[in-house]
């Protein structure tokens, strides 16, 4: 059977399930290791946006040649992170909790620079929100999980969905620490997202290994010609999104077209190296049944 986009067909039965589950585990240990340094340095697992622990955010636009230095010098207080946006030539400037909002908006338009847009969000209600969205992770992918085992009535074939939705997660937070990408509502949307790709494309290939006729690699075949053209066309549509945002300077949609990116092809990896590993080994080893 040919896969699409002229992609080759594997071979399966020329590697052992050892040999297949050793790279979606590697990737997943050194993803886990990653995040785990992280915490041990910052005490978070991934860095927090404004959103989730308070400040101020405000957008401003120079006036004729003033440049990034010039928005630098402009305020008492050290911003936490200047932004360009080059679709309109203003600058998004972030604060701490520790600034007053009308200080720094009165500092901005003394050195010159007008300002579009300021958002303040308190330190409690960012703490709320981050724990809102946590709790919405954890509540989602625990549901995903149930609805898993409730289908499948079977030990193997339903961890091989969790462990692989697991792995789409967490790989993508360790590259937002590496790329400095910070957790923000839009990074949050962007994991859910990610849980529901992953569960869509191991649930296909379960099912039609499971619950349809022929043997276990025509069945694996016909599975994987539907959910390699599903994930490579939303890849490439998030893969394009990337680009424009970028030269658009739209940094949350680029932020959460990165996540989507990196968590689309961690499951391409996982689906059909795992979930493909342990339903071989359960179906001709009998193991879980």
């Amino acid at each position: 059977m040919q896969l699409p986009f002229g992609l080759p067909e594997v071979d399966y039965s020329n590697y052992t399930n050892r040999q297949l589950v050793a790279v979606p585990l590697g990737v997943l240990l050194v993803a886990l290791v990653i995040i785990g340094g992280f915490w041990a340095v910052t005490g978070t697992p991934v860095d927090p946006g404004i959103a989730f622990t308070g400040g101020t955010e405000m957008r401003v636009v120079g006036a004729g040649d003033q440049s990034r230095a010039d928005l630098e010098a402009a305020f008492d207080s050290q911003p936490t992170s200047i932004q360009s946006v080059p679709s309109d030539d203003s600058f998004i400037v972030t604060f701490d909790n520790d600034v007053s909002t009308n200080t720094v908006e009165n500092q901005a338009q003394q050195a010159g620079f007008e300002v579009l847009s300021v958002d303040a969000t308190s330190a409690s209600f960012g703490e709320s929100a981050q724990i809102q969205a946590i709790g919405g992770v954890i509540v989602s992918f625990g549901g995903m999980s149930i609805l898993v085992f409730a289908m499948f009535r079977s030990f193997v074939p339903s961890i091989a969905v969790v462990a692989s939705a697991f792995s789409d997660i967490v790989v993508p937070v360790a590259l937002m620490n590496l790329l400095g990408i910070e957790l923000t509502l839009g990074s949050v949307a962007a994991l859910l997202m990610l849980i529901g790709y992953s569960v869509d494309s191991d649930i296909l290939l379960n099912n039609h290994i499971i619950r349809r006729s022929g043997g276990f690699y025509e069945s694996a075949y016909r599975a994987m010609e539907t959910g390699i053209t599903m994930t490579l066309t939303s890849l490439s549509a998030m893969a394009v999104m990337t680009v424009v945002a970028a030269l658009f300077g739209i940094d949350l949609l680029t932020s959460i077209g990165l996540i989507l990116v990196f968590g689309l092809a961690t499951d391409l990896m996982n689906t059909y190296m795992l979930n493909m590993s342990l339903l071989r080994w359960w179906k001709f080893e009998g193991v879980g049944r």
